[in-house]
């Protein structure tokens, strides 16, 4: 019972001794107080994040109408970054397993007639390994068990030339975007340096370039 008295009164003393400090602290001022950011003011949108009122809604998109062959070529963003889109795609959309009618005009044999650029070769290699199970349960790559499929020496990419376009490639709205005009959208002062000298109308990235930071090709 005594160990019991001195430890509620020790705990009651503590108690006094604490909110006795707490008293005696300095009031916040606005020189202590670290200001709020508002989450409104971390984006680009400056109406009601929590409402979809007609104010949010976006500029309607105006995609090209140009015919085929008749649009006016976008320099790239980057070096070997996909071209735009410059005519419309009404009517070749979507693209499916079955249809694609890109490759009607876009492929190495017709583009020259049709005035047409080319898919690179880059289009017509196949960077996956041949990926399956094993007897066993394991993941194989080019006919060898792995125990992880992720390697940072690339020993399993393999590296094989087509005669055709990848099935990689096929969908090609998946890098290849429709261009668009009086939209109205923040300003972008990012000024691109080509490595190439054609870099803003061509690709680069076929021959050795495949192969760069590459070690092993099967």
């Amino acid at each position: 019972m005594k160990t019991m008295s001195k430890i509620t009164l020790g705990l009651f003393t503590a108690s006094l001794l604490f909110v006795g400090c707490g008293d005696n602290a300095a009031p916040a001022t606005e020189d202590t107080v670290k200001p709020t950011i508002s989450e409104a003011s971390l984006g680009l949108r400056k109406t009601n994040l929590y409402t979809e009122a007609a104010e949010t809604i976006g500029d309607t998109t105006q995609y090209s109408t140009n015919a085929a062959g008749s649009g006016k070529t976008l320099k790239r963003a980057f070096q070997d970054a996909p071209p735009m889109i410059p005519h419309d795609v009404n009517g070749m959309l979507p693209i499916t397993l079955s249809n694609n009618a890109c490759t009607s005009c876009h492929s190495p044999e017709t583009a020259p007639s049709m005035g047409a650029l080319p898919y690179p070769p880059s289009h017509m290699t196949d960077f996956r390994p041949a990926t399956g199970i094993a007897a066993d349960g394991k993941i194989t790559k080019n006919g060898t068990e792995v125990d992880n499929t992720s390697s940072p020496k690339l020993e399993y990419v393999s590296i094989k030339k087509l005669n055709h376009l990848s099935g990689a490639r096929y969908s090609c709205t998946l890098c290849h975007a429709p261009q668009s005009a009086d939209v109205n959208v923040p300003k972008n002062n990012f000024e691109a340096v080509y490595s190439e000298i054609n870099g803003a109308e061509k690709s680069s990235w076929s021959g050795t370039k495949l192969m760069e930071g590459i070690d092993t090709i099967k």
